[in-house]
């Protein structure tokens, strides 16, 4: 069905640069999944962009691509909007890039169906739409909401959803689930793969997560630098990795798995973080009916009453599906959004109720690591600006200064060379690069509390090894304490001392991490781990 023969693409700023694709081939037949994984940068997204034509004019690329024998490359703009949706469908590493956030979820559902089959009526568009989102699991109650409302894994299914809509042959599949939580990544994979199976639809799925690849794909491609260097069906490459690279990428992701002997908290460790009786409600506004009526006003209860205390020197983990208030609390928490109900103390400080001024002060204490990288870094600024802004902000250090500072610390998160990536913007930057320097720009006023809200989910398992490495070692050298936030179950698990496990705005089981494993209580707890991918050496 679709054929890559000797690819090669060069970017207009590469000029006598090495390709970010060099000379790549492989095939994809109906009802196969193949998984295509390496390193952010090494070219993985590129060669998704390329099959949907959607590079820059100015890009140069050689060899071909076919679809069922024709080639893309030639296709007129008709072809190419007939290809897209229809043919083949996408799902982006950011959903933010395919939502409009002037338009609804149920808009963007309907502009989609009508733009490729406007013999629909709206009826039966509102209907197809509804049976979609229905298997990604967003309620009917959401088709009138706007982007912004959703969660970052929300927002995923939504972009999964629309991706579906069509029925389409192929799916490309650029990191679908880095923010899902693994119950509905399950899900949605087991869709997916289902749909190959039973309506002979293929699956390419880009992804640094190599137990998500092994379980699901068929075959696995494994690229650096550009290149393909060792392909072949899934099983073997798990089992018998012949290339140096695909070695060290499994040896990274089984690093992870493996749970790290544990320092004992002392008792006498002090408090760092205490929360009590948090609460972070929303109100719905009714329609006109329903407000003439005067019927109640719905309520979106994000945070429930959740208390827990931080003590220092920990690694306190807070996992849960997506929308079960994780990231809502940790905005609460640095007072980003006021709470409806409840207190937050900061060593023995109350934070509620302080004015803009006054949790400034504490803000360089009390850093943050945003999930979305992208939309936490400003595009105006080059990298190196964005990290020394924090010291400046917060008077930390002199301009001199703070550029020797931010210097270090580029090279300390492995952004090499450190001159060439301090003047680098971040659309220079692939999503894993951007990752690292929002973690080198949370640290870098070395605060005293850390909140991570998936800090490392967009990076490579070498990657992803060598920064927790880093934030542990971090971790020893100035003190820190860490509230992290992850939907991957395994990675709490090598990381933290603790686990508290979220689902509807509450905690539902909360404990030492080796007994909430061990021996999960709540069934909603047993749920997520049956439902979390395990990498294992295949026979």
């Amino acid at each position: 069905m679709l054929k890559i023969a000797d690819l090669s693409i060069i970017y207009p700023a590469q000029s006598g640069e090495q390709p970010a694709v060099d000379g790549v081939s492989f095939g994809l037949d109906g009802g196969e999944k193949l998984g295509l994984v390496g390193e952010s940068g090494c070219g993985k997204s590129t060669i998704g962009k390329a099959i949907l034509g959607l590079l820059s004019p100015s890009t140069k690329i050689k060899g071909n691509i076919l679809y069922e024998g024709r080639s893309t490359l030639d296709f007129t703009p008709f072809q190419w909007r007939k290809f897209r949706g229809e043919a083949v469908g996408l799902v982006f590493q950011d959903p933010m890039t395919r939502l409009n956030p002037l338009m609804t979820i149920g808009d963007h559902c309907l502009e989609t169906l009508l733009a490729h089959q406007p013999h629909l009526s709206r009826r039966q568009a509102q209907e197809t739409a509804g049976e979609v989102l229905e298997k990604v699991r967003i309620p009917p109650n959401r088709w009138g909401q706007y982007a912004h409302e959703f969660s970052g894994g929300m927002r995923q299914r939504v972009a999964m959803a629309l991706a579906l809509l069509l029925k389409p042959r192929l799916i490309i599949a650029d990191e679908p689930t880095t923010s899902l939580d693994v119950t509905v990544a399950q899900e949605i994979l087991r869709e997916l793969t289902r749909l190959c199976n039973y309506e002979g639809m293929g699956l390419l799925l880009i992804s640094h997560d190599l137990a998500l690849i092994g379980e699901y794909c068929d075959r696995v491609a494994v690229m650096y630098r550009g290149k393909i260097v060792e392909s072949g069906k899934a099983g073997d490459i798990f089992s018998r990795p012949s290339h140096e690279y695909t070695r060290s990428l499994l040896a990274s992701a089984f690093h992870v798995q493996v749970r790290p002997e544990k320092l004992q908290l002392s008792p006498r460790a002090s408090t760092v973080l205490t929360v009590k009786g948090l609460k972070q409600y929303y109100t719905l506004e009714g329609n006109f009916l329903e407000q003439f009526l005067r019927q109640p006003k719905k309520v979106i209860k994000a945070v429930d009453d959740v208390s827990f205390h931080l003590y220092e020197g920990e690694i306190f983990g807070l996992v849960g599906e997506s929308g079960c208030g994780k990231s809502t609390l940790s905005r609460t928490i640095l007072g980003l959004i006021p709470p409806t109900e409840g207190e937050v103390e900061f060593s023995g400080s109350k934070l509620t109720g302080l004015t803009p001024r006054q949790m400034r002060s504490q803000r360089k204490l009390i850093q943050m690591i945003f999930q979305d990288p992208s939309a936490s870094l400003n595009p105006l600024m080059t990298v190196g600006d964005s990290i020394a802004d924090a010291l400046l902000i917060h008077g930390l250090a002199t301009p001199g200064e703070a550029h020797q500072k931010v210097k270090e610390m580029l090279e300390r998160v492995g952004l090499w060379p450190v001159e060439e990536f301090y003047g680098r913007y971040p659309k220079q930057l692939s999503g894993g690069q951007q990752q690292r320097v929002g973690i080198a720009r949370a640290l870098i006023t070395r605060p005293r509390l850390v909140i991570c809200d998936e800090p490392v989910s967009m990076l490579d398992a070498s990657i992803q090894s060598q920064v927790l490495d880093l934030m542990l070692q971090l971790k020893a050298d100035f003190n820190l304490t860490y509230l992290f936030i992850t939907h991957d179950l395994w990675l709490a698990r090598y990381l933290c001392d603790r686990v508290a496990v979220m689902s509807g705005g509450k905690i539902v089981e909360m404990g030492n991490t080796t007994a909430i494993f061990d021996s999960p209580q709540h069934p909603y707890t047993q749920k997520l781990l049956q439902a979390a991918p395990m990498l294992r050496k295949k026979s």
